[in-house]
């Protein structure tokens, strides 16, 4: 089977077996559209269209569409809530439906979109269609997850991952970036040297089996935003990341990538 399907709830977990008590392996957010793979009782697996990125997802946690509407909704411009926390207002009912910072808005005009036959109200802020990528807006859009704390998976400022967290930082600013830390280092262009770093690049690291487990943004003088315990602002060199709290490394530095 292949069918098709949007996100129409704020935020929908994706996990790696269709089972409600195994872990998840990321999110879905509001407008995100899937290809649905095959079915197993309630459960879909799907693959999300943004990253091919694939898992389970509870049947009733998606809308189904039709082909032709999955098409055209997959070329329709799209926009993404660049707000924390905004309000989408289904018209035909008043109903009221969050959305996070990254969610996507398509097709929208005079602040109201479709999606089928439902209508739908946006009045809050969306990133430029026109994007003019700019590495002070990245780490601003950076800045805004701070303090959000560490969940596998995690896609939001509510509980996000490493990696998710740079996705969506990217994604707000314009620039696709793959789901996993591992995936985002094949993208980009190699920076030889940490003193050739600059804001906006991303650095990444392993673990002693040389495995690539962790990413995070380069700020100015020498510091990184990532997502460890929660999001934050730590000093990086040539060796890793340091943290100033603890006094110790956290992370050692495998290789830089420049993206854009």
């Amino acid at each position: 089977m292949t069918e098709f399907g949007i996100c129409c709830l704020s935020v929908v977990p994706v996990r790696a077996e269709p089972s409600e008590r195994v872990e998840m392996v990321t999110q879905l957010l509001f407008g995100e559209l899937v290809v649905i793979n095959s079915e197993n009782d309630n459960w879909y697996h799907i693959r999300i269209v943004y990253d091919n990125y694939e898992g389970w997802i509870y049947k009733t946690m998606i809308l189904p569409v039709e082909e032709e509407e999955f098409i055209n909704l997959n070329k329709s411009p799209v926009q993404h809530t660049i707000d924390i926390v905004d309000v989408v207002k289904k018209t035909s009912t008043s109903d009221l439906f969050p959305v996070l910072i990254g969610s996507s808005i398509r097709n929208i005009s005079k602040n109201h979109f479709f999606v089928g036959d439902n209508k739908y109200q946006f009045m809050g802020q969306l990133s430029k269609p026109d994007y003019t990528i700019n590495y002070s807006v990245i780490l601003e859009n950076a800045r805004s997850f701070l303090n959000a704390p560490y969940l596998w998976g995690g896609k939001t400022p509510f509980g996000v991952d490493c990696s998710g967290f740079t996705q969506q930082v990217f994604k707000i600013s314009g620039v696709k970036l793959l789901r996993d830390a591992s995936q985002q280092a094949t993208q980009g262009e190699l920076v030889s040297f940490i003193s050739e770093a600059e804001p906006g690049d991303l650095a990444f690291f392993d673990n002693d089996e040389g495995k690539i487990v962790h990413v995070g943004i380069v700020m100015e003088r020498q510091k990184i935003i990532h997502a460890s315990g929660k999001v934050r602002i730590d000093t990086i060199d040539h060796q890793g990341i340091y943290n100033n709290e603890t006094k110790s490394y956290t992370h050692k530095l495998r290789l830089i990538k420049r993206i854009i």
